[in-house]
This record gives structure tokens, sequence and C-alpha cells, in this order.
């Protein structure tokens, strides 16, 4: 985990991507996604680094996902830094972020409030 990467704009773990390596994150002028990332469009225009930030509960771009939304949900909540020591934890108890591709463990989830409780506990919801 490269916690100083912490988490994008519109929630995404960028501490724990498998492209973190190469990406230089939406707060970048590199980042290759900035001509079309409505998230990173709209935070940027309410001068907010973060979608989390935002009084608004949108759905919309990226958000539109679970694992985006769920995180931003999160951190809401209960804070960064409460999100990071969770992925940290999971992620030491073998929960994958990307397991393949950019595939992994937080990503089978039909329910925002599931995915937080995976997240607060690392266990799924039976």
């Amino acid at each position: 985990m490269k916690r100083e990467l912490g988490i994008a704009r519109c929630g995404l773990a960028c501490c724990l991507c498998s492209e973190n390596d190469k990406c230089a994150g939406c707060n970048s002028d590199a980042c290759p996604d900035k001509d079309w990332c409505e998230n990173r469009k709209c935070s940027m225009s309410k001068n907010r680094s973060h979608c989390y930030e935002c009084p608004e509960l949108c759905q919309k771009g990226i958000l539109s996902k679970i694992k985006p939304y769920a995180f931003t949900l999160f951190v809401k909540r209960y804070g960064e830094q409460k999100l990071l020591d969770c992925l940290e934890r999971n992620e030491q108890n073998g929960i994958l972020y990307h397991r393949e591709g950019i595939h992994g463990d937080y990503d089978d989830f039909q329910d925002a409030e599931e995915l937080i409780t995976f997240i607060l506990t690392g266990e799924k919801v039976k």
C-alpha cells in the first residue's frame, strides 16, 4: 500500500491501485482522464479536492458505480484516515483491491451499505 497516494477525487483508492506506479493521479496535469472525467471537472469547478467534500450526494460520472460511491460515502461518515486504516488492515489480511486487472475484492457488491460494512469489518455479509 502506498498510503501517501491516498484517495482519488472520486473515492477510488489510489493508494492500492495496481496502476499507481505509472499514474500521476487526478490532481496532476498528466492525468490520462482529465479531458473526460466528470468527477474531476466537477470537483475542480467547486474548488473541492474530493467528491466527498461536496454537500451534494450525487451519483454522476464514476460515482454511478458502487465502489467509488461507497468509498465516498464511507469518507463522508468516517473520514479519509479511517478508510485508509481499514484498507490497509484489509490488505494485510489478504483482501485485494485489484486481483485480476482492475477488478478485486471490493468490486462484487450490488449495495453500497454492504460494501461499507465489508470495508469496516473485512467480512462479507452473508
